[in-house]
């Protein structure tokens, strides 16, 4: 069996996905029909061509234009079964997911219209799919920390369907300190905490992650290998990393794939796991990120398959669901010998 076919089949999870980032140029010219809004696109092919950016903000720009077109529950049910169709074919069997609450209320768009919909989908991604998973309230780093506070109280009757909150967007001169206070508060609601750090912004975003946010798992955290010290306690601590690497060369946060640290880390003992953050945006889902990456860097089957377990290992699930993956995963290995 190839490389890439027992990536096709092996059992995964998906950590690093943001909802938002999976909204396809064909889905985006449906919902704006649906919704009657009107997009500065006149095509698929110009939605296309648009996602030719080279840095975070440049997509950051466009992937907020595209979230006007989400506006019911429906148009977010419908944008999550998509991923999971997306994700089951990949065969994860298991998937925690960001979304941007304030993307959309600073809309108009409310607060509950957002998250029933997401989690009507899921419900049918379990039911029709197999597909288990978890969903992360993200705050925007480029917004007050007064602001998310105020999502966080806003998402307080929706408790039960988060496992945790996250940190995204533009990361440079938005650290993770500005957002003390509010991660405290989540953790006392009983949250799970991610942030991303240490994807274009310095090794020091990463220790403000780890030692005043107190995260459960690291979103990116590429950076953490230019301080050797930082390293050694990632690995030390068993700190998942979710790294996503298409994401990284299309936002140039490595030039070439083969330059990519994932090979680095997983020698120097850290939890990796690969994810396809905004997979519309980036030109792949999870397994096309397996498969880039094994591509450039030479990466075994031993190191995918500990990169997959890792995804289990990393997860919020609890241990029986955990031990039920890992049991699939190595069943898998062992007939794939």
């Amino acid at each position: 069996m190839s490389l890439d076919a027992y990536i096709a089949g092996l059992p995964k999870a998906e950590l690093h996905l943001h909802i938002e980032g999976s909204l396809e140029p064909e889905l985006m010219f449906e919902l704006a029909r649906r919704n009657g809004v009107v997009i500065p696109f006149d095509s698929v092919e110009a939605v296309r061509a648009a996602y030719d950016f080279s840095n975070l903000q440049d997509f950051l720009d466009i992937y907020y234009a595209g979230a006007n077109v989400l506006l019911t529950r429906r148009d977010f049910e419908d944008l999550a079964f998509a991923y999971f169709q997306r994700a089951a074919a990949d065969n994860v069997r298991h998937a925690e997911i960001f979304f941007d609450p304030q993307t959309h209320t600073d809309r108009g768009v409310p607060f509950g219209v957002v998250v029933e919909g997401l989690i009507a989908g899921m419900d049918r991604a379990r039911v029709e799919l197999g597909v288990t998973s978890g969903l992360i309230l993200s705050f925007l780093r480029h917004l007050s920390e007064e602001e998310a506070f105020a999502t966080l109280e806003a998402a307080k009757p929706y408790l039960h369907h988060f496992v945790g909150v996250g940190l995204d967007s533009s990361e440079v001169g938005h650290p993770p300190s500005k957002f003390q206070r509010v991660f405290a508060a989540a953790r006392e609601l009983g949250l799970k905490l991610c942030a991303h750090a240490g994807e274009e912004g310095p090794p020091a975003y990463v220790y403000e992650a780890l030692d005043l946010l107190h995260i459960d798992r690291m979103d990116h955290g590429n950076r953490s290998m230019e301080d050797e010290a930082l390293v050694r306690r990632l690995a030390s601590e068993g700190m998942t990393l979710t790294v996503c690497p298409l994401s990284n060369l299309k936002l140039c946060v490595v030039k070439d794939l083969k330059d990519h640290p994932v090979p680095e880390m997983l020698r120097r003992g850290l939890h990796v796991t690969l994810n396809s953050d905004d997979p519309a945006y980036f030109g792949g889902y999870v397994n096309e990120n397996y498969r880039a990456l094994a591509a450039a860097v030479g990466l075994t089957r031993e190191q995918v398959t500990q990169i997959a377990r890792n995804s289990f290992e990393g997860s919020f699930l609890d241990d029986a669901g955990k031990a039920e993956r890992i049991a699939e995963l190595d069943a898998y290995a062992a007939r794939s010998a």
